[in-house]
């Protein structure tokens, strides 16, 4: 309806996942590249997790278009399906003939297989693609690890892209799915646009639309923000609103007042408006209840008491809902938020802090000095879990603005920070909506030599690294047995990295060397995970 009268060419705000239109940030270049390197990196699984809306299926559409002429590519959209539909849905997209009427698991394997064998012999690479990832069982997810057990010496046959909403990763990272978890070559986590890519997001779809000049002024992109959270679908469905209102009123370009009915008319729920007027109402037959048992008790007969009480104190556990969101304390300023927080992660490995300029290298600097060292990375909620060591998070208030907390515990279904140097248990969706996915931590460096350690080296390093990975086995090593980098430890090295979620390359360098610290650190703190 107002295409012609802003002189847009198309419809600059729409849902669809078009490539033209994708922004490319930094993260979104990352997740790009993340798929483009799994696909060329002999087979398994490739993982990509986001918030819905947060561009996966767009990125994923721009990936398709750089794919490498040699690839045979499936796209399962909907994958609500049993182990039988799964297999029977690859034949199709793959085109793979199967006997008529077929609904045998194991003949739709031997065609897969024996598909996957020729299309190899012919120098074709087959990806399968599985969107919604999230939606698939445990079953379904077996059965596509035991597909990609079809291998040569060089790959794998049948590389695997998975794309799926945050609950994808926790699945993943259950014990019972440990096997597939291993497989996984690459993954990313798609987080949201900050302030400054949002104003640029905005513009650049309008441009790609037709038009260069500023229908959202610069004023309204911190509203826009905090009203979208940096989620690219929610952005979209807020400026279509927010130019279909400013058509209706004849105005030039969308204002501030425009802007908020727009977001009204998205956010507005009926539904909770009309609980939100019964809680009055329930409020006041409460206390009118609470007044009558009062009085009817004040004026009832007096009863004698019983000759014996017996008192038993019974022990009642309440269930509580956890907070949704990680709030800093007003009480304290904001901007001593870094040092408060590496103060509490020095502590946790029995050090002190010495604030000076409040700055993450100088934190670095404090721990090196210490005989530690800092780890700053980016990443997502198996990280945390694979590394099981706190970590100072960078976190984002409701209204986006930026502060730091220490993690110290997480489990299934909650985290636990010290926040201003108290302890704050919250639900383990904060992470999905307040992390910016950012993080600090320490490590002991080990007493070696060598800056990176790989196929035919010995010595010291060598016999250190063998007790680490027998230590990560439930082995003991003997000291006076002397080792050689050889190809069974080059294969354990491999095993590790996988499970690591690193490039399985067989070197142990400063990332390998720095996880394999952490996981063999037995005086290093630990996240605390709470039992039932």
């Amino acid at each position: 309806m107002y295409q012609s009268y802003f002189g847009l060419a198309e419809e600059p705000f729409s849902i669809a996942p078009d490539p033209r239109y994708l922004y490319m940030s930094q993260r979104h270049q990352e997740a790009l590249a993340h798929l483009l390197y799994g696909v060329n990196a002999g087979g398994g699984f490739v993982l990509l997790t986001g918030e819905v809306g947060a561009g996966k299926t767009t990125v994923c559409r721009c990936f398709l278009e750089q794919i490498p002429a040699s690839c045979d590519v499936a796209y399962i959209f909907n994958p609500k399906l049993t182990v039988a539909e799964l297999l029977s849905t690859i034949c199709a997209e793959f085109g793979i003939a199967c006997p008529p009427g077929n609904t045998s698991i194991k003949v739709y394997i031997d065609c897969i297989n024996a598909y996957l064998l020729a299309a190899h012999a012919k120098g074709r690479h087959t990806v399968l693609i599985i969107d919604e990832a999230q939606n698939l069982s445990a079953d379904v997810l077996e059965q596509l690890r035991l597909l990609t057990n079809l291998e040569t010496n060089q790959r794998k046959l049948l590389q695997i892209i998975l794309l799926g909403q945050p609950e994808l990763a926790a699945m993943l990272a259950q014990p019972e799915l440990r096997q597939l978890a291993q497989r996984i070559i690459a993954r990313y986590h798609l987080g949201p646009l900050d302030k400054r890519e949002v104003a640029t997001y905005v513009q650049h779809r309008l441009e790609v639309a037709g038009v260069q000049r500023q229908l959202f002024p610069a004023a309204l992109m911190g509203s826009l923000y905090r009203l979208s959270r940096g989620i690219p679908r929610i952005i979209n469905v807020l400026c279509d609103r927010a130019l279909l209102g400013a058509y209706s009123q004849s105005k030039e370009r969308v204002d501030r007042a425009t802007l908020k009915q727009a977001a009204y008319e998205v956010f507005h729920n009926p539904a909770a408006e009309r609980r939100n007027l019964l809680r009055p109402l329930l409020a006041g037959l409460l206390l009118a209840s609470t007044v009558f048992a009062v009085a009817r008790y004040q004026n009832a007969e007096p009863v004698a008491p019983p000759a014996r009480i017996e008192v038993k104190t019974v022990e009642i556990k309440r269930l509580t809902a956890l907070p949704d969101v990680l709030e800093w304390p007003t009480a304290q300023p904001i901007a001593d938020s870094k040092s408060l927080a590496y103060a509490a992660l020095f502590k946790a490995w029995g050090e002190a802090y010495q604030n000076t300029d409040d700055k993450q290298d100088d934190a670095c600097k404090q721990a090196q000095a210490a005989g530690l060292r800092c780890m700053t990375e980016r990443g997502w909620l198996d990280d945390l879990r694979r590394q099981n060591m706190p970590a100072v998070l960078q976190m984002r208030d409701k209204q986006g603005i930026e502060f730091s907390a220490m993690l110290t515990g997480l489990d299934d279904k909650s985290a636990t920070f010290v926040v201003a140097g108290e302890n704050r248990k919250v639900a383990l969706g904060v992470l999905a909506t307040q992390w910016s996915g950012h993080y600090t931590l320490l490590w002991r460096k080990p007493p070696l030599a060598s800056k990176k350690l790989q196929l035919g080296d010995y010595g010291p390093d060598v016999e250190w690294l063998g007790k680490q990975l027998a230590r990560l086995d439930g082995k003991t090593r003997d000291s006076d047995n002397k080792q050689l980098f050889d190809e069974t430890m080059l294969r354990r090295v491999r095993q590790f990295q996988i499970d690591q979620g690193l490039r399985p390359d067989g070197s142990v360098g400063s990332q390998t060397l720095m996880r394999l610290s952490l996981a063999t650190d037995s005086t290093a703190p630990k996240l605390h995970v709470e039992k039932d």
